[in-house]
């Protein structure tokens, strides 16, 4: 992807710098402490344990190994109560407003960006490494950005748009102009194993991505079933209660219909689960809080470029501030976004002016 942007050298960005590279086990954070350690960056290799006992030995077990062929010095830290306490309790909390969290957004400023990060600071870290396919870039009118890595197929720049402009800047991501291709090509090119060579599932600590399971078992107060209506009030049906549900979703809904109908909306006082048909998804734009700015407000373009999920083409947008919250109106048709889901805000070039949590 050609944006206009340099990309200094790894060995110029650490220069008289310690470097914390978060290392998980698998194959992207494996090549990019590889990468730093060729560089001859003043490198530890950090890791953060909090999906369990098992996972923590097998990945512990196997980045020993790896660190120590490569000369790096390891610190563990057990997470597992921050983890909880940052990330997963805010995931429940969420569910039960009637909200679509993303966890991996807020993990990584709370946990990877936050907690870890500042955990590696006592051994004399400046800077943190990771394994996420973003650049920090040079833009004409912003100056260093966060900005989309080369590769569109992996660009995870949608994740990070919740992290502090302060945190991410001082952050190296090697894999910025890497494919995930040639990250499998250089790793086996140098002879490494990768400690945990299977691909994360979409939501760590949820086991087999079964989100509701995961609450029921989590023991919550979880709300009963309910009506479903149309939009002009008409009730269609039955729903199992509301928190099994996502705005846009279409199987599983168990209503017979004259056509398929999708979820547009849930009220939460008054426990309905709001259904309708496909031409009533698009949504003319929406309201985020929470906002976490990259670029202040004042500088952003007239037409920003905005992701309301992973896998999106960004489109454009127009934005404005009401009080705290970001409103966006849609310049083109655009799918319903989900509430507690994050927007991610772009130039047409790649960088990114901020994140944050849709709510409407």
């Amino acid at each position: 992807m050609e944006t206009g942007f340099e990309y200094p050298e790894l060995k110029e960005l650490t220069a008289g710098r310690k470097v914390a590279m978060a290392v998980s086990g698998g194959a992207d954070s494996l090549l990019s402490l590889v990468l730093l350690k060729e560089s001859g960056a003043d490198i530890v290799a950090v890791h953060g344990c909090f999906l369990g006992r098992k996972k923590a030995e097998a990945a512990v077990s196997g980045l020993e190994k790896t660190c120590t062929k490569l000369d790096v010095p390891l610190h563990v830290f057990d997470l597992t109560a921050e983890f909880d306490r940052l990330v997963v309790e805010p995931f429940v909390q969420e569910y039960l407003k009637g909200n679509t969290p993303n966890p991996c957004a807020l993990c990584n400023p709370e946990i990877k960006f936050g907690v870890l990060n500042n955990a590696a600071r006592e051994f004399g870290t400046e800077l943190l490494g990771t394994g996420h396919y973003v650049r920090i870039a040079e833009d004409a009118r912003y100056g260093r950005v966060l900005a989309r890595g080369a590769d569109m197929g992996k660009d995870q720049s949608y994740f990070l748009s919740l992290v502090p402009r302060d945190f991410v800047l001082n952050a190296i991501f090697p894999l910025g102009r890497h494919s995930k291709d040639q990250t499998y090509a250089e790793l086996e090119k140098r002879g490494m194993e990768i400690p945990l060579p299977s691909e994360s599932q979409e939501i760590c600590f949820v086991p087999n991505d079964d989100y509701r399971q995961f609450l029921i078992d989590r023991k919550v107060k979880l709300p009963g079933p309910g009506n479903a209506i149309l939009s002009d009030g008409s009730k269609v049906g039955k729903h199992k209660g509301l928190w099994r549900y996502t705005q846009g979703q279409r199987r599983g809904l168990g209503i017979a219909w004259k056509a398929p109908l999708y979820v547009l909306d849930k009220d939460m006082k008054n426990n309905l689960l709001i259904v309708g048909t496909r031409d009533e998804l698009d949504a003319q734009g929406c309201v985020a809080d929470s906002f976490n700015f990259l670029v202040g407000f004042d500088s952003w373009p007239e037409t920003v470029f905005i992701q309301t999920r992973y896998r999106q083409r960004s489109k454009p947008a127009r934005a404005a501030q009401v009080g705290s919250s970001i409103k966006f109106d849609f310049i083109e048709p655009h799918s319903r976004p989900t509430p507690g889901q994050i927007v991610a805000v772009y130039t047409e070039e790649g960088a990114v002016l901020g994140g944050g949590i849709i709510r409407e």
